[in-house]
């Protein structure tokens, strides 16, 4: 029995020495890519989103609101009901920056939108990118739908308001698919200067090409993986058929445990530039739907009964607009900035322009 403790003990000790020394030395050749404490702040942003109760999140007074993240005010909170969508956009103190994030697929409807994605195929050509498909239902949530205009209205409200301060858009399972196509668009379209993309759980939304100039167009993206986490298998990858299946962009940040019996040690692995690192995630099967519902710590659904449901205060509705399918925007301008411009504060004589 000793012996056998022994040779279990030797083994671990082996195991976090060859994986603690591996998982630092990528680290420190990507400490500009992945920051875990980041990681940790925008996974409670894409938790939030998901509240039902729209006056707890309009006011940022909900239990994942104010409880996670202090100094946050919200600009913009639209629904698209039709649609089954939510997002919204505020201003972060405490990271100096705009916040974006979408909501994913409700944890109700998950496994037949799941089995929907084992089947659907490239079906549309991304504008003004020669041979660069994706995936038409994840495009349109975000450009066809009143998010987009809602999102971007926001943004130039925000910006006139703060100046050119980074944008942030973070998004859960179907979620960050939009938050991808998000980051991409205030790129090409809107000459956006500094906008970093952060999703959890997201799903592949474009071909090999598209991959490519997406990682030209926004390289500060990360893609977390939890585990054996299903959502970032699907739609699935054929390596067989490289130009014509499906393919992650890059850069993946993969979450798993090692351990032997109680012992367990949680590996955070930033994954090499291809986005289909056959190391990180694809390197198991990915059967999970808790792993895709928990990231570090932090629950990813509704927790609410049905689909689409939520709950409003009729008194919020001073501040909202209301189209004729029922979609509405949740809306304000900030009277007091959450943060102030480097400029100044420079004149103020309190910080220094860097």
């Amino acid at each position: 029995m000793g012996k056998r403790r022994w040779l279990i003990s030797a083994i671990f000790i082996y195991l976090i020495a060859f994986s603690f020394g591996r998982e630092l030395r990528v680290k420190e050749d990507h400490s500009s890519i992945y920051n875990h404490t980041l990681a940790q702040i925008l996974v409670s942003y894409a938790s939030a989103v998901y509240v039902a109760d729209l006056t707890e999140l309009f006011t940022w007074t909900c239990a994942r609101c104010d409880g996670l993240i202090k100094e946050f005010e919200v600009i913009e909170l639209v629904v698209d009901i039709q649609h089954c969508l939510q997002g919204f956009v505020g201003v972060a103190k405490d990271l100096n920056a705009i916040i974006i994030a979408f909501r994913g697929t409700q944890e109700h409807s998950i496994m037949n939108w799941i089995e929907d994605l084992y089947w659907k195929q490239l079906d549309l050509n991304y504008p003004g990118m020669d041979d660069a498909m994706v995936h038409r239902g994840f495009y349109y949530a975000y450009h066809n739908t009143t998010i987009r205009p809602a999102v971007l209205n926001a943004i130039k409200r925000a910006k006139e308001l703060y100046g050119e301060i980074p944008i942030m858009v973070t998004g859960h399972s179907m979620g960050g698919a939009m938050a991808s196509f998000c980051g991409i668009d205030l790129k090409v379209n809107h000459e956006a200067q500094n906008v970093q993309v952060m999703t959890f759980g997201q799903p592949r939304v474009g071909n090999a090409v598209f991959a490519s100039y997406y990682n030209k167009l926004v390289p500060k993206t990360i893609r977390v993986t939890n585990d054996r986490d299903i959502v970032p298998h699907l739609p699935p990858y054929y390596y067989y058929f490289p130009q014509k299946t499906y393919h992650h962009f890059p850069r993946e940040v993969w979450l798993y445990n090692i351990g032997l019996e109680s012992l367990v040690y949680k590996i955070e692995k930033v994954c090499d530039g291809t986005g289909e690192d056959p190391s990180c995630s694809r390197s198991v099967t990915g059967t999970s739907i808790s792993d895709h519902l928990v990231y570090y710590g932090v629950e990813l659904m509704s927790g609410v009964p049905g689909t689409c449901r939520i709950v409003m205060d009729p008194r919020i509705a001073e501040y909202g607009t209301r189209d004729l399918s029922g979609n509405f925007v949740l809306s304000r301008v900030p009277t007091t900035p959450v943060i102030r411009l480097n400029t100044e504060a420079c004149i103020e004589g309190r910080s220094e322009l860097n």
